[in-house]
């Protein structure tokens, strides 16, 4: 099977930054970057990427223009990109780009429609897919979970300290399923409520602590559709910052093909042939149905199997457990 040229077609997942995670404590290497001209920054109102107006839709920002849009809430070392200049991460407070003298210079687009309208390189889509996640983290884990006094940040952004009881936090990163379940000629997809009309995508859901990622796809599959499934493959994976998540692609075998759907989570599932996935994938379905877009790695799974069909489960390497 071709496995995808994952950097540059699963949106998030080329993020060549050199994380020079080694320097995160040492203060004035991290300060000489900050103040270094050749440093750019990425810029977030609360969690919308914030971009200059114009065609060019530039989201890199120098200290002389982050100048002037007051102290950041949230200040994150990401890396260094080629040549060796560095990024970093702001997140400013709601209301921040509001004033006429912000507003008429600046835009702010949801990552989510950067990501669908190709608005960004791969390189620079991964780096703002981790400056979301990182400043995210900051905003929903102010306060220390041991003893609930504030924490600040601390190690260049990727440490919250507590100083009240000496606890230190981490930024957390919450594994995902989604995978295909594949019986002969067919898969096994299922649309929720919120997807676009005629949309159909890939079973999906949290791993659970004590669980491997092969009992997760089974067990999803299972309560999902009530579909009992054996073998598990993986195939690829993705950053997903919505808000700080990573998605494992997986293919399953379907031991069964009744379906029962749990309509607590979806609105319907039903089996495709592959020839219903290639025209869903190039959009010429008689019925009008749809896949995702390519920058989600369900359509990566769609096309593997359009293109190899059950073959998948076969060429792939086992899943991580």
């Amino acid at each position: 099977m071709s496995i995808p040229d994952q950097p540059s077609t699963i949106g998030f997942a080329f993020n060549p930054l050199d994380r020079r995670n080694e320097k995160r404590d040492d203060t004035a290497f991290i300060e000489g970057l900050r103040r270094d001209p050749s440093t750019r920054f990425i810029v977030f109102s609360v969690e919308i990427p914030v971009l200059k107006r114009g065609s060019e839709h530039d989201m890199l920002f120098s200290a002389l223009e982050v100048s002037e849009f007051g102290p950041p809430a949230q200040v994150v070392f990401l890396g260094l990109a080629d040549g060796g200049s560095a990024r970093f991460a702001l997140g400013f407070h709601q209301g921040a780009f509001d004033s006429p003298a912000l507003s008429t210079r600046f835009e702010l687009i949801d990552l989510r429609s950067i990501a669908v309208g190709g608005l960004a390189s791969p390189r620079l889509l991964g780096a703002l897919g981790q400056a979301k996640a990182m400043l995210d983290w900051h905003r929903r884990h102010r306060f220390c979970a041991n003893c609930g006094q504030p924490s600040r940040a601390s190690t260049a952004g990727w440490r919250r300290s507590c100083d009240a009881c000496g606890s230190q936090h981490f930024p957390r990163v919450d594994p995902v399923v989604i995978m295909l379940g594949i019986n002969d000629n067919h898969c096994l997809l299922g649309r929720q409520r919120q997807f676009a009309t005629g949309m159909y995508s890939a079973l999906a859901g949290f791993v659970e602590p004590g669980e491997t990622v092969e009992d997760a796809v089974r067990r999803e599959v299972l309560e999902e559709t009530g579909v009992h499934c054996s073998q598990v493959a993986y195939f690829a994976s993705q950053p997903w910052p919505f808000p700080s998540s990573l998605m494992i692609g997986c293919f399953a075998r379907a031991n069964d093909m009744e379906i029962t759907v749990d309509t607590t989570e979806l609105e319907d599932a039903r089996w495709f042939s592959r020839e219903e996935v290639v025209a869903m994938l190039s959009g010429t379905h008689a019925g009008g149905l749809s896949a995702p877009k390519p920058f989600a790695i369900a359509h990566h799974l769609l096309r593997a199997f359009a293109s190899e069909g059950a073959a998948v489960l076969r060429a792939t390497e086992p899943a991580p457990s």
